[in-house]
């Protein structure tokens, strides 16, 4: 199977470039898997749409400010603006890094991106803030990225919230601001870890969540902790020949038992998200059933995938030729997902991170 033949025509107008003020107010395409047939909704529509007996499942990471940007050894730059960090040139020793995710905590060690990558080498040391943090490079990855190791500090975690950005993706045209820090993460987000939100997470809203109890709908979390593979390209000709990166993730077995039961009692699983997808199939693939748990999750599902926990997901709308459009296009046929996307742009929806949704069933 060809990487080519997930690809389409996303005119650059329809990338959202800010949410919406009222987060349930996107748009939301309804298809239905077993005959391609699509309806325009709203998202408010979702509580309505559910099935009485349904579970759905929530992945709770929380998104950190995980952008940093300082100087290099050597360099004794002047503080960077924080408010127009797009204005750095990366001259003088100037350096930005994406902190995907901690490898240990003693040593404090992180996997990362770096800009500009190819000057950046091992035992280079790097200062953030007024430096408030040091780190030094210890190590190269396969695809650029870095190993770096922080000085330690007591109180690592709330210095980076304060010298941190939100890392936003890169198809969003702007530098974050201070209103991006509650609208680039959910409502219900609680496990701090990611550096990409559980974008089709950010429509609900506490009103939402309790027309859900309202109608008796069943609700669990899971962790997936999203990592380096949400901004992997797939560099390979062939969908088979790709590999992801692993992610951390968690399944209590409170929430493994209230997945599992519903399985029993042949009730749908609804999953919010392409990261609960892969964290829940995961868990299941040697069983057929959810084991709770921890550890590194790498599942990539691309059509032929057979599917064991999940009967029905909602999920935003992803770039093309990407593994999540991947994954949609295994669930819900690869046909009918590429035909409905070309509908959506006809239809001038808002696409990716702070754009609108899609349910599938």
């Amino acid at each position: 199977m060809l990487v080519s033949e997930f690809d389409y025509h996303l005119p650059e107008e329809l990338i959202a470039q800010e949410p919406l003020e009222d987060r349930a107010a996107s748009r939301m395409l309804r298809m239905t898997r077993e005959d391609g047939r699509i309806e325009d909704r709203c998202f408010r529509d979702f509580p309505d749409l559910l099935q009485q007996g349904d579970l759905v499942v929530f992945n709770n990471t929380k998104v950190f400010p995980a952008r940093l940007y300082g100087h290099r050894s050597g360099s004794r730059a002047q503080p960077l603006s924080a408010n127009n960090p797009a204005s750095r040139d990366f001259l003088h020793g100037r350096v930005e890094v994406l902190l995907t995710k901690q490898l240990s905590e003693a040593p404090n060690d992180w996997e990362c991106l770096v800009r500009p990558g190819r000057k950046i080498g091992v035992g280079e040391k790097l200062f953030f803030g007024n430096d408030e943090l040091l780190a030094e490079v210890v190590g190269r990855g396969t695809f650029g990225e870095r190993r770096i190791r922080f000085d330690p500090v007591p109180d690592f975690f709330q210095r980076v919230e304060r010298l941190g950005h939100v890392p936003l993706p890169p198809y969003i045209a702007r530098e974050d601001r201070s209103g991006d820090r509650d609208r680039y993460q959910t409502v219900y987000a609680r496990e701090r870890g990611s550096v990409a939100a559980p974008t089709a997470g950010l429509h609900f809203t506490p009103k939402i969540l309790a027309r859900l109890g309202e109608r008796g709908i069943g609700t669990a979390e899971v962790t997936l902790h999203v990592g380096l593979g949400t901004f992997q390209p797939v560099r390979v000709e062939k969908v088979e020949e790709h590999r992801l990166h692993q992610e951390t993730y968690n399944i209590s077995n409170s929430a493994a038992e209230s997945i599992n039961r519903a399985l029993d009692d042949r009730r749908r699983v609804v999953a919010i998200g392409t990261t609960t997808v892969r964290t829940l199939e995961y868990a299941a693939r040697e069983t057929g059933r959810v084991q709770a748990g921890s550890g590194e999750a790498d599942l990539f599902v691309y059509p032929g995938f057979q599917f064991h926990v999940v009967g029905a997901m909602l999920t935003n709308f992803h770039l093309p030729q990407s593994t999540l459009l991947m994954l949609v296009c295994a669930f819900g046929g690869k046909e009918q997902v590429m035909a409905a996307y070309r509908h959506t742009v006809e239809e001038k929806y808002r696409f990716y991170s702070y754009g609108d949704c899609m349910l599938v069933e």
